[in-house]
């Protein structure tokens, strides 16, 4: 019982437009193990409070403390050259320069910077990560969880989580290198690419082209409605070749805006991206990662973010068979190493 009252748990909520993933992480001593997961589609805009609450009851989870995201058009990820400075004063100086970078008024937003290292930047400068939040969305957000009695700990930016994700599945297989690598986490409505050196987040973006295009490509195709076109995409059976003929002109959209983030990425740090690791309900399609290798030319493969990690007997079957989809809940569950 000692060991059992030290444990600590932290819920890592995904949500997304069509779906809520939660994730519960515990930790006794410097252990860590998922305790739960669980799934759950959102019906209407209307009904995510009660989507959070049956993913959370689907998993059993107890806990109230949890950790969840924004993102979208009302979240701007810049990053800026600014001159060196100490980290007690770059907020202050953020705050000034910030309307230079962002499309809103400074005072609307939530603001947040982190030196980036001055790889690529002249003498005298650094490069800082700047993050700016509509306050109103993040508001919005912390009112959401709280009305269905969860107490936000922190509200993250996806495309952060996800690469915390990575960090935390490298730490827990050993894994220290550094290595270029590129996350690609292909949601419903959006896609998020991560471009990571080792453990360390040195590109973010993201692209609205994402499953929902998938799912209107293939609609077209066989005269289909779209909500019968995502009960194929679990089970396509003989109509998977010509599903993925339909999907291949929409990936390699996908695909070229993501070679974009490569050149710029490449251009700024004179290091080139090895390969791709996908993640998100999309990228678990069969042939998705085959047909985005076959586009960018590069390996490209799925990626679990439970590896590595203890699990219990009933977290181990996954949501479906595949762990692919939680990569964005993992990582924001992973914030329980700093609580």
């Amino acid at each position: 019982m000692a060991l059992f009252s030290r444990r600590k748990s932290v819920v890592g909520l995904d949500i997304g437009s069509s779906s809520v993933k939660a994730v519960e992480l515990s930790r006794s001593g410097q252990s860590l193990s998922i305790t739960a997961m669980g799934t759950a589609t959102i019906e209407t805009p209307e009904a995510v409070g009660a989507a959070i609450q049956e993913a959370l009851r689907e998993a059993g989870i107890r806990t109230r403390r949890c950790v969840s995201a924004v993102s979208g058009r009302s979240v701007i990820i810049r990053q800026v050259p600014m001159v060196k400075m100490a980290q007690s004063e770059l907020k202050q100086a953020v705050e000034y320069e910030a309307d230079k970078y962002i499309p809103f008024d400074v005072s609307e937003v939530q603001l947040d910077a982190q030196p980036l290292g001055d790889q690529g930047s002249d003498e005298g400068q650094m490069r800082v990560l700047l993050v700016a939040a509509k306050r109103s969305l993040i508001e919005e957000h912390v009112a959401l969880l709280q009305s269905v009695g969860l107490h936000p700990l922190a509200v993250d930016v996806d495309v952060f989580a996800l690469g915390n994700a990575f960090e935390l599945r490298n730490l827990a297989l050993g894994i220290d290198d550094q290595e270029v690598r590129t996350l690609v986490d292909i949601g419903a409505s959006k896609t998020n690419i991560n471009i990571m050196r080792g453990n360390t987040s040195c590109f973010q973006r993201e692209i609205y082209v994402a499953g929902n295009d998938l799912t209107e490509a293939v609609a077209k195709r066989f005269g289909e409605d779209p909500r019968d076109v995502e009960k194929m995409k679990l089970d396509p059976g003989g109509a998977l070749e010509s599903m993925q003929d339909a999907m291949l002109p929409v990936l390699e959209d996908i695909g070229s805006e993501i070679r974009l983030s490569f050149d710029y990425f490449e251009n700024q740090y004179d290091q080139t991206v090895k390969e791709v690791y996908l993640s998100g309900g999309t990228a678990s399609f069969p042939g998705v990662d085959t047909m985005l290798t076959q586009v960018f030319g590069l390996p490209a493969r799925l990626w679990d973010p439970t590896e590595g990690l203890l699990m219990g007997r009933q977290e181990l079957a996954g949501l479906g068979g595949s762990n692919s989809g939680l990569a964005v809940a993992m990582g924001l569950a992973s914030r329980i190493r700093s609580v």
